[in-house]
């Protein structure tokens, strides 16, 4: 799958955020959203799909509503016949943002993907419609999507599992609590079977403003860790067995607090 075409018009900000974003003092990140998406013009399309909890839906809408937007919905997806709703795609046409929330990954690639609302968030984020997304919802944001794995700073054949995205883009892959719950591990793995791929780890109360000229800029109270695995001269994954540390020889790392930027194209990373 590859991201849509983005040149005429450009395409919306792709929006991964770390999780654990503030919703109750100064919403730094969902103040950036809203700004982005029209300020007081905003309509923000919530899709809560990746939580099992009833009311997440409900309680985005209020944050947003809060924000001082046009109009905050969310939409209940709950089965693979919700992604063909002809409501839905209707309040995906209308909105200026669409936000993903936190939960399950593979709830919202198991529930939604190929369906129509899954390729309308595709299209509407081609025609200039900004896709932001969550814990869960910045997983599944690119191509290659982390679905799961567990924690540690070693990289270790099976540590990640990997599955199909919503595809915005194929240059990312994104793992989200990235600090708080020891992924650094995770993410290697993860770049060690498809050494293409700049890994993005995102702290909580952080994102990854990605905007259409595919530079990305760093919102929030942490940081982005940058793997940038081009220059890579060896890579052992080929050859372990489970459980096995993996050796990788060449990455290039940053860290990006607030206001520092990332070139995915260049892959050159600047401070504000």
């Amino acid at each position: 799958m590859s991201p849509a075409p983005v040149d005429d018009p450009p395409r919306g900000h792709i929006i991964p955020i770390g999780g654990a974003e503030d919703r109750h003092d100064d919403r730094t990140i969902l103040r950036a959203i809203v700004e982005l998406a029209g300020g007081s013009d905003a309509r923000i399309a919530i899709l809560p799909t990746a939580s099992r909890m009833k009311d997440t839906g409900a309680r985005y809408v209020e944050v947003f509503d809060e924000l001082g937007v046009a109009d905050a919905v969310a939409l209940p997806l709950a089965e693979r016949s919700d992604g063909e709703r002809e409501g839905y795609v209707r309040e995906l046409e209308r909105a200026t943002a669409i936000f993903l929330t936190g939960g399950d990954q593979l709830r919202l690639s198991t529930i939604l993907g190929g369906t129509t609302v899954f390729k309308t968030i595709r299209r509407r984020n081609a025609e200039g419609v900004h896709v932001a997304g969550t814990s869960a919802g910045a997983a599944i944001v690119p191509e290659h999507m982390l679905a799961g794995g567990g924690s540690g700073p070693t990289p270790r054949f099976t540590l990640a599992q990997l599955a199909p995205g919503l595809g915005l883009t194929n240059r990312i892959v994104v793992d989200q609590h990235f600090s708080e719950r020891d992924r650094l591990g995770r993410l290697l793995t993860a770049i060690s079977l498809n050494p293409f791929l700049i890994g993005l780890g995102i702290d909580e109360d952080t994102a990854a403003f990605i905007g259409p000229d595919d530079v990305l800029e760093v919102v929030g109270s942490g940081a982005v860790t940058v793997v940038d695995p081009s220059e890579i001269v060896h890579n052992s994954v080929a050859e372990a067995r489970t459980g096995d540390p993996v050796s990788m020889l060449g990455l290039r790392v940053h860290l990006l607090a607030a206001g520092a930027r990332y070139d995915l194209v260049d892959r050159m990373a600047s401070t504000a």
